[in-house]
This record gives structure tokens, C-alpha cells and sequence, in this order.
């Protein structure tokens, strides 16, 4: 199940005089409405604005500028994928996304993750949850479900079966990636191979670069595409 895999966020403790900026789009009110009210009471999280469809959530997002976009992704005009798919790829830094939806689909949690969300995260999630995969985000790291990643995968031919010898990654880049894929944050990487903080920020970095990777989130596919990591890899 999806859902089941977010208790693996890391968490994070922003610090209370620079809340992180939201904006919530969604097309139903009452649904835009109740996140709104609920998130805004979460410490450390100011919500900044609303949209009711993907134009308007990219025009938004555009103007307020949030550090992070609550993006569903069944609305008029321009669905939730698509508006995701536009505002990363604009020249300005834009925000983190995180896609939430009622329905729970390998097709979703592909397109969002191809478009270049952070994160794929369920309506059905206790509020306490959406907060911290915002916090999450907004700090750099990636909402991954490995169980999902896993299934979507393992029915799919390996189309990128070339890009992790053409990358030349390193032994450690490629353990470092290996634990990225079950889901650990960089703290918890660092921990696990006893090393700084700083350190797995470097070879992280070096990861997506060296694989072309748009973020963290599509480094840990090409890892499950290319045979890196097979399902039931434990970590």
C-alpha cells in the first residue's frame, strides 16, 4: 500500500520564524477549503494561497512564490501532472510539489514521479502526515514509497538498463543510491555508512548529476530501472 510506507519521512524542525509557504491546489472547495484550515494549524507551515485548477495553480504559484505546491491531480483546464510538469520546468527556482490524490494507481504515482514531484501522497493521510511530507520536501528530500517503486517496476521492461554503466557511478555513489531507493533521508544515510552529513550531500548530488536525474525521486526509478535495485532488495 502507498500510503503505508510515508511513517519512513524524515523528520524534520523547521524553524518556527521562517514558516515554509504552501499552496493548495485542488478543485474541490471543501476539500481545498478543509487542507487549508488543517494544514495552517501545523507548526512551521504557512499556507499562502489556494487554487481550483492546473492554470491557476501554475499562475499561483507564479506570483506567491511558495516553497512547496499541494498538487492533486484531477482538475479542469490542466490536470495536476501537467501543471506539475510546467512549473518545474521553468528557469526561475521553482517550488517543490507534492502530488496528493484520492486514487491510489501505478499510473499516478509514474506520471507524478516522471513530472518531477517530490513526493506522491494519499488524501486519505492524517493531516500530521501531509504536514511533515511538506516539511520533508521543503527541506530537500523526497517522499519515496519503495513498495510502490517496486511494483511499478518489476512489470516494466528495464529502459534504462544502460544509464548506470554509461553514469560511471562510484562504489559508494552506487551504495549511497541502493540506500536512497529503501527510502533513507541523508541523515539516515550518513548514519548507516558512518559518515558526515556533508558528506552523502556531495555524493547524492554527484548521483543525480551523473545520472542526468531531475531529482532524488527519479535517480531512485533509473535505480529500479537499470537492475541496481530489484525488488526485495533489502537495503
Amino acid at each position: 500500500m502507498i500510503g503505508s510506507d510515508a511513517s519512513a519521512a524524515v523528520t524534520t524542525s523547521p524553524d518556527a520564524s521562517t514558516p515554509i509557504t504552501l499552496l493548495i491546489a485542488d478543485d474541490d472547495e471543501v476539500t481545498r477549503s478543509g487542507l487549508r484550515t488543517l494544514l495552517a494549524a501545523q507548526p512551521g507551515i504557512a499556507v499562502v494561497g489556494e487554487a481550483a485548477d492546473g492554470v491557476e495553480a501554475v499562475e499561483q504559484a507564479r506570483r506567491l512564490r511558495p516553497d512547496v505546491v499541494l498538487m492533486d491531480v484531477r482538475m479542469p483546464r490542466r490536470n495536476g501532472i501537467e501543471a506539475t510538469r510546467q512549473l518545474l520546468a521553468e528557469p526561475a527556482e521553482p517550488p517543490k510539489v507534492v502530488v496528493i490524490t484520492t486514487f491510489e494507481t501505478d499510473d499516478y504515482v509514474t506520471a507524478a514521479l516522471g513530472a518531477g514531484a517530490s513526493g506522491f501522497l494519499l488524501k486519505r493521510l492524517p493531516v500530521r502526515q501531509i504536514a511533515e511530507a511538506v516539511r520533508v520536501v521543503a527541506a530537500g528530500e523526497a517522499i519515496l514509497f519503495p513498495t510502490a517503486l517496486r511494483r511499478m517496476v518489476a512489470t516494466r521492461p528495464l529502459a534504462s538498463a544502460e544509464a548506470l554503466p554509461k553514469a560511471a557511478l562510484t562504489g559508494r555513489e552506487e551504495e549511497v543510491l541502493r540506500l536512497m531507493a529503501t527510502g533513507l533521508s541523508n541523515p539516515e544515510i550518513a548514519d548507516s555508512l558512518t559518515v558526515s552529513l556533508e558528506t552523502v550531500k556531495t555524493h547524492v548530488g554527484n548521483v543525480l548529476t551523473k545520472l542526468g536525474a531531475q531529482n532524488r525521486t527519479h535517480a531512485v526509478v533509473i535505480a529500479y530501472e537499470s537492475g541496481l535495485v530489484v525488488p526485495g532488495f533489502p537495503g
